[in-house]
C-alpha cells in the first residue's frame, strides 16, 4: 500500500535542520504556504531550532507588513538568504541591511531555472540576464551586504560570448502549496492562481534527497484525482498539510475569486476606472505607445494603470497582457492581489515564462523606476535604506523590444492639478529621480542602447528617449516650463533638440479614444488581397464592433483594398468568435450590401458558431443577398475558389 502522507504542520516542519538549504514557493500571496511558515517560526520560537539554515526564493512572498516571510525575519534563523525580491519582506530585508546574515539578490527568472537545473544534476544556470547591472560579478555580484563574501555567480565565456553562470547546488526542503492532495500526496491546483515554479522546485529537493512539504486545503481519497489536474506527483511529496482557511486564502487581499482561478470568465466593467491624476497621466502616455497583437508585461505600481486606462480605452481585446509568475492574457491585478489576473487566457510554469522572456518573446514592458541618471541607467532594486530587490525586472527589461520606465518626475510629497487641459505643479516631491548617478544599476542603459530596444521615460511632465547612451527629451507636458519644472529638478542635463508637446488628449477628463486609431491599424492588418486568386480575405477572428466608427472603418479599409485590384473581387470573411452590438447590426449589414454590390464577384463566410450562422445568413436572404455562411474555412475557400 502507498504511504499516507498526511500529517500536522508542527510533524512536517520537524524534519527541518540546522543549516539545511530551504526552498519556498509563492508570489505576494499567490501560493505562499503560510501555514507552514507560521508553524516554522512556531518552532524556532519554542526551541531556536532550526539555525542557520539557507534560504532561497525567486519572487517575493509578503505582504509588505507581517505575513509571509516576514514571520521568520528572525536573528539566528537564516545563514544565508538568495532572495528574487525582499521589497514584500521589509522585515527580511532589514536583517539583511544589518549584516544578520549572508544576502544575496539574483533576477527571479535565473532563480526559477536554477530549480530546474538542480532537478536534473545540470552545472547550474547560464544566462545573459544581468550583464551590466549589480547582478554582474564585476560590478556586485549580486551581493547585499558585507556578509555575502562568497560569489554565486561568475563570468563565463562561450565561443565569443559573455554569459553569467550560477551554479547549482543541492536543496534539502520545499515548502510549496496546492489546492487537493490525496493521502499519497498528488497535489492539483485548482483553486491556485498560479502553479508557479512548485513542480520545478519539488523535483530538485526529492533528487537532491531532501523533504518536500505540500500546504493544501483539503484531502481527497486515492484514486478519485484527474491526472491531468494533478500538478505535482506524489512521488516527489513527503507530507501534506491541510491548511487553516485563514492560512490559505487565494491572495493576501482575496480568499477566493472564481475569476482569477480560471473558473469563469467575468464582465470588465467591473474594473474600476483610475482617479484623474499624474498616474493616470503616466498610463495613458504609456497605452499610446501600444500596438495591435502586442505581448506586454506590466510590472506593480504604476505600471498597472496601464491595463485600467486599456480597459476605459476598450482596447484590452488588442493585446495579450502576461505576468511573470505565469499568467498568459486577461487584466492583470494589483496591490495585494498582484501575480493574478482577472479572465487569464492560459496560466503556465514561472520557468517557462521566463524562458519566453528571457528569449525576446515580449514585445512591450511597462515598469516601475525609483532612479534614472544620465546614461539611462535605472534602479528599481535598491535605494537609501530600502532593499526592494530586482525580482523579475532584469530579465523583462533587457530582452523586451520596447521598455517603457514610468513614474513621477520627483518623489516625496508630490502634488499635482490637471486644469483646463495644462498639467499644474502645485508642490514639488522632495527627492530628485532624475540623478547624476544611479546608487545600483538594475538596469543598464548602455546594454539597451547597443541591443537596439526602443527605451522611453515617461512622466507626468514629461518623456524622455534613450539614444546613444544618454537620455533626450522628446515631450513636455503642456503647462510645463522646461527650465523651472524640468532641468532645475534634474541633477544633469539630458539632450535637447526638438521637443513637442505630449498628446492633449492625455490631459482632458475623458477617454482618449485611441481606440479608433488601434483598430484601423488593426483593420488594416486584418484585410489581405491575393491578386494570384483575385481574393480578398477578410479576417474578422475575434473582432468586436461596438460602435459606429468601426463600421466606418472597415468600409474604408476594404475599398481601398478592392479599389487598388481594379476589378471586383472573391471574398472570403472569417466570423469566427466575430461579435457586433445589436443596435450595430443594421448599419454594418448597410455596408456589406453596398460592398458586396459594389466590389464582389462572390463570397463566401465561415464561423463555427451555429448561432452567427443561422443569424448572418437570415439577414442576408432578407436583403436578396446569398447567405454563403459555412461551418469551415475549408469549406469556404472550395466553394469559392475552385
Amino acid at each position: 500500500m502507498k504511504q499516507n502522507k498526511i500529517a500536522t504542520a508542527d510533524e512536517a516542519i520537524s524534519v527541518i535542520k540546522d543549516g539545511d538549504v530551504m526552498a519556498a514557493a509563492g508570489f505576494v500571496g499567490n501560493g505562499t504556504p503560510e501555514e507552514l511558515i507560521i508553524a516554522l517560526e512556531k518552532r524556532y520560537l519554542e526551541t531556536q531550532k532550526p539555525k542557520a539554515i539557507t534560504l532561497i526564493f525567486s519572487s517575493g512572498l509578503g505582504d509588505a507588513k507581517d505575513r509571509g516571510l516576514n514571520r521568520l525575519a528572525h536573528r539566528g534563523l537564516f545563514k544565508r538568504v538568495i532572495a528574487g525580491h525582499y521589497g514584500l519582506m521589509p522585515k527580511i530585508g532589514q536583517l539583511a541591511l544589518e549584516d544578520e546574515f549572508e544576502a544575496y539578490n539574483l533576477p527571479q527568472g535565473m532563480l526559477t531555472n536554477l530549480y530546474r537545473a538542480v532537478a536534473g544534476k545540470k552545472p547550474g544556470v547560464f544566462s545573459k540576464v544581468g550583464l551590466g547591472t549589480f547582478v554582474d560579478p564585476r560590478i556586485e555580484g549580486g551581493k547585499v551586504n558585507a556578509r555575502a563574501t562568497e560569489d554565486l555567480v561568475e563570468i563565463i565565456e562561450l565561443g565569443t560570448e559573455e554569459w553569467i553562470f550560477l551554479k547549482a547546488f543541492p536543496i534539502d526542503i520545499a515548502l510549496i502549496r496546492g489546492t487537493t492532495a490525496d493521502t499519497t500526496g498528488n497535489i492539483t491546483m485548482e483553486k491556485e492562481i498560479l502553479s508557479l515554479d512548485t513542480l520545478a522546485m519539488a523535483t530538485a529537493v526529492r533528487n537532491s534527497g531532501g523533504h518536500v512539504i505540500a500546504q493544501v486545503e483539503r484531502i481527497a481519497d486515492v484514486g478519485t484525482l484527474n491526472p491531468k489536474h494533478v500538478k505535482v506527483p506524489g512521488i516527489l511529496v513527503d507530507y501534506v498539510v491541510v491548511a487553516e482557511p485563514e492560512n490559505h486564502m487565494q491572495t493576501y487581499a482575496t480568499p477566493y475569486s472564481p475569476a482569477y482561478a480560471g473558473e469563469i470568465k467575468v464582465p470588465l466593467k467591473s474594473i474600476k476606472q483610475l482617479p484623474f491624476d499624474e498616474r493616470k497621466v503616466i498610463a495613458r502616455r504609456a497605452s499610446l505607445e501600444l500596438r495591435p497583437y502586442d505581448v506586454i508585461n506590466l510590472g506593480i505600481g504604476v505600471p498597472e494603470g496601464v491595463s485600467n486606462v486599456a480597459n476605459e480605452e476598450k482596447i484590452l481585446s488588442y493585446f495579450t497582457m502576461t505576468v511573470e509568475p505565469g499568467i498568459v492574457g486577461g487584466v492583470p491585478a494589483g496591490g495585494l492581489n498582484f501575480g493574478a489576473s482577472t479572465n487569464p487566457d492560459a496560466i503556465i510554469d514561472m520557468p517557462d515564462q521566463f524562458d519566453f522572456y528571457d528569449g525576446g518573446g515580449l514585445d512591450l514592458t511597462c515598469l516601475g523606476m525609483a532612479q534614472c541618471d544620465q546614461q539611462g541607467n535605472v534602479n528599481a532594486s535598491k535605494f537609501g535604506p530600502r532593499l526592494a530587490g530586482c525580482g523579475g525586472f532584469i530579465n523583462i527589461s533587457q530582452n523586451a523590444k520596447t521598455v517603457l520606465f514610468v513614474g513621477t518626475f520627483t518623489a516625496g510629497g508630490f502634488e499635482t492639478t490637471i486644469k483646463d487641459g495644462e498639467l499644474q505643479i502645485v508642490r514639488e516631491g522632495k527627492t530628485r529621480k532624475f540623478i547624476r548617478s544611479v546608487e545600483q544599476i538594475t538596469f543598464s542603459g548602455q546594454i539597451g542602447s547597443r541591443s537596439g530596444q526602443r527605451i522611453l521615460y515617461i512622466t507626468e511632465r514629461c518623456v524622455f528617449q534613450l539614444e546613444n547612451e544618454q537620455l533626450k527629451l522628446l515631450e513636455v507636458a503642456p503647462g510645463i516650463d522646461i527650465e523651472r519644472d524640468i532641468l532645475a529638478h534634474m541633477e544633469f542635463r539630458p539632450f535637447i533638440d526638438q521637443v513637442v508637446s505630449m498628446d492633449p488628449r492625455i490631459f482632458e477628463l475623458r477617454a482618449m479614444g485611441i481606440r479608433t486609431e488601434l483598430l484601423t491599424g488593426d483593420i488594416d492588418q486584418r484585410i489581405r488581397y491575393d491578386p494570384q486568386t483575385n481574393t480578398l480575405r477578410l479576417n474578422f477572428k475575434g473582432l468586436e464592433i461596438d460602435r459606429v466608427d468601426d463600421i466606418e472603418i472597415i468600409r474604408r479599409v476594404v475599398e481601398e483594398r478592392c479599389r487598388n485590384a481594379g476589378k471586383k473581387v472573391k471574398a472570403i470573411v472569417d466570423y469566427e468568435s466575430f461579435s457586433i452590438g445589436e443596435d450595430l447590426l443594421e448599419a454594418y449589414l448597410d455596408m456589406g450590401q453596398y460592398i458586396i454590390e459594389t466590389y464582389y464577384e462572390d463570397v463566401t463566410r465561415h464561423t463555427t458558431s451555429q448561432r452567427l450562422r443561422s443569424k448572418l445568413g437570415d439577414e442576408f436572404v432578407k436583403r436578396g443577398l446569398a447567405p454563403s455562411i459555412y461551418e469551415s474555412e475549408e469549406e469556404a475557400e472550395i466553394k469559392i475558389l475552385v
